[in-house]
């Protein structure tokens, strides 16, 4: 079996890329390599760890179980991973150089500062208020049962599926900015927080909100500088939260349909069976799968994309005609092409290599893995920003992995949903602002983390203090 793994060669050049990437982490410092790393491993599942638990167990595929991909099947699975995987080894490839090629050049740049508004009260008050407005709209949801969940492509309420957005960026906000003023109070913090996220991941069934929470930790040591404790109390949170995936998701789940999964779960071997609700939630090779069939050049022209980027930006109210979902056409026009559909209504991860392949060949896949590394690099400067817009930007990228499982199209509707509730949070900012100079005794009105403007704060005093964790 280890022969025909190395004798996979697109397998082999996806764990070479990934390896790469690692190393220009490790090269890096600051918030891009907890990025890159997490980017990593995210892709490591989808594109090392599933090939490696179909080639090594060969199942059949069953009713419910998605990991045995029929089509797969069919033309073998050795022969069919290796097809299916040619344009994502390509693409990790170029991905892999051109972070390494960025990495390089960034290491002569003065290595990252002070992050600006960690700490800062109106911020953090902000957070607050939309934590516990996206709070109050989560427990709604699930109370009336008009809670979403992964795939969905409507929600039963629209409007309180929107509302729930601003508790994850309050969420994911705090992790990353609260600086309490005792690490008791740091340990409360992230520990309730955290809890909430993983309720919310039950709730809705999705990996995001828990996956969104932890990668904030990460991001949350990386500004404030890594100790050996936090780096095994996250590693420790890590092998938990995978481990224990399965049950989470038993909890919601009735005595028949465990039983179901039980029965398909069989075929697979004892040491593999923990692992295979999580592996179901990284799909990215049926995307792979889903190019492969349908070849190059199939899906949307250059000039299509571009309309749809632009549009996705725009709120739908403004639209005459309703906007392109990436992941809902995905489902109907890419998939739909060599599986049945037609009784399916879902919303899948296309992913940025496979959408680049089928939309412009191996160009187009260039072009999709430089977008998501533009994204990226743009993505871990935001949150060093001394502005309120791309700070709350780089906190809603946290939660929504679009760097990791979309492409262009799906970051740009992402990014373009968020851009409501970043001016939600824009004007809770104003409210909060003006709130604390009112309220606050004459001679604390500008503190230490107090700013003048509430999108474009001044620069805090030089030998100000950072918070409890230690100067970052």
């Amino acid at each position: 079996m280890l022969n025909e793994l190395t004798a996979n060669t697109p397998l082999v050049v996806v764990v070479a890329a990934l390896a790469t990437m690692v190393c220009a982490a490790l090269l890096t410092r600051g918030v891009l390599r907890v990025l890159l790393i997490a980017q990593a491993l995210y892709w490591a599942m989808s594109y090392v760890a599933r090939p490696v638990v179909l080639l090594t167990v060969q199942p059949e595929p069953r009713f419910g179980d998605n990991v045995a991909d029929p089509r797969l099947a069919e033309i073998g699975y050795d022969v069919g991973i290796e097809a299916a995987l040619r344009p994502v080894a390509f693409g990790l490839t170029v991905y892999a150089l051109i972070v390494l090629a960025y990495v390089l050049w960034d290491r002569r740049r003065p290595r990252p500062g002070p992050v600006p508004l960690a700490g800062d009260p109106d911020l953090v008050g902000t957070l607050w208020v939309l934590y516990a407005l996206g709070t109050a709209a989560r427990l709604l949801s699930v109370a009336t049962g008009a809670a979403g969940q992964a795939g969905d492509v409507q929600s039963a309420s629209p409007v309180l599926s929107l509302l729930t957005m601003p508790g994850t960026m309050g969420a994911v906000g705090l992790i990353v900015f609260a600086r309490p003023s005792r690490q008791s109070g740091t340990i409360l913090l992230l520990g309730v927080l955290m809890a909430g996220e993983l309720w919310w991941t039950m709730a809705t069934e999705s990996k995001t909100p828990v996956l969104g929470a932890a990668l904030a930790v990460a991001v949350r040591f990386a500004l404030t500088g890594w100790t050996r404790a936090k780096v095994l109390g996250i590693g420790a949170v890590s092998v938990t939260g995978i481990a224990g995936f399965d049950w989470l998701q038993s909890l919601k789940t009735s005595p028949q349909l465990r039983a179901e999964a039980a029965a398909v779960d069989g075929a697979y071997p004892d040491a593999v069976r923990p692992f295979l609700s999580l592996l179901r939630r990284f799909d990215l090779l049926e995307a792979a799968t889903d190019a492969y069939y349908v070849g190059p050049n199939y899906w949307l022209s250059p000039g299509e994309v571009v309309g749809h980027l632009a549009r996705s930006m725009v709120p739908a109210q403004l639209l005459a005609d309703e906007k392109l979902h990436a992941g809902t056409a995905w489902a109907a026009e890419v998939r739909g092409a060599s599986v049945d559909m037609s009784q399916v209504s879902v919303s899948l991860a296309e992913g940025n290599i496979s959408e680049g392949y089928v939309i412009g060949g191996l160009p187009g896949v260039v072009v999709g893995v430089a977008f998501t590394a533009v994204v990226l690099v743009g993505w871990s400067r935001s949150l060093y920003a001394r502005h309120l817009v791309p700070v709350l930007f780089g906190i809603a990228l946290i939660e929504v992995p679009v760097v990791f499982e979309r492409g262009m199209l799906g970051s740009a509707e992402t990014l373009g949903k968020y851009l409501q509730v970043v001016v939600l949070a824009w004007l809770v900012r104003l409210l909060v602002g003006q709130w604390r100079r009112t309220h606050s005794p004459p001679g604390r009105q500008r503190g230490e983390h107090d700013r003048e403007s509430p999108i474009g704060p001044a620069a805090a005093p030089v030998g100000a203090s950072v918070g409890s964790e230690g100067r970052q």
